[in-house]
């Protein structure tokens, strides 16, 4: 008679991966572009320096009335895109005249051609954000009498500024 031979050992399971922790600590400022990155990329940019720095791509006066929307690229490629523009109504067939100086701006912003058509679509623009600079304090120092009454009628304090120094150094020298 033959003994029935005991069942083999089951096979250990392999472990499930788990994401190593610890490490030093990461500042937000590490993490936020990752973040912002992949909702970028959702949207169809690539770089998302393209809508933080549109008044520096387009100019002042057409970043207030078009904004980038998205840009999407041919399967596979990064090249020959469709820039998607959202314009103001009224300001729709400027920004058409001015579609080939946008395309040269974008693509010598991205140094290669990126961008071989624009669309338009009309919409609400949100004006880019000014970052207000503080006025700079006025001269709290009386001008000097023999520098005479003529540096006194100068509003700006910084022009002032340098005009006193410019009359003290030539007064000096003679």
């Amino acid at each position: 008679m033959e003994r029935d031979a005991p069942p083999p050992p089951p096979k250990p399971r392999a472990r499930q991966y788990e994401r190593p922790r610890g490490g030093p600590a990461r500042s937000i400022a590490e993490l936020t572009p990752q973040v912002g990155r992949t909702a970028f990329r959702r949207f169809g940019f690539v770089q998302s320096s393209v809508v933080t720095r549109w008044p520096e791509i387009v100019g002042e006066h057409h970043a207030k009335v078009c904004t980038p929307e998205a840009i999407r690229f041919p399967p596979g490629e990064k090249a020959d895109g469709i820039l998607q523009l959202v314009v103001l109504p009224a300001h729709a067939p400027l920004i058409q005249h001015v579609i080939p100086e946008i395309m040269e701006r974008v693509n010598r912003f991205f140094g290669y051609k990126a961008v071989a058509r624009v669309k338009l679509r009309q919409g609400a623009v949100q004006p880019p954000r000014v970052e207000a600079r503080p006025a700079a304090p006025p001269s709290l120092k009386p001008v000097p009498i023999e520098l005479g009454d003529s540096l006194r009628d100068v509003g700006d304090p910084e022009l002032r500024a340098v005009l006193e120094s410019l009359a003290r150094t030539l007064g000096a020298k003679e």
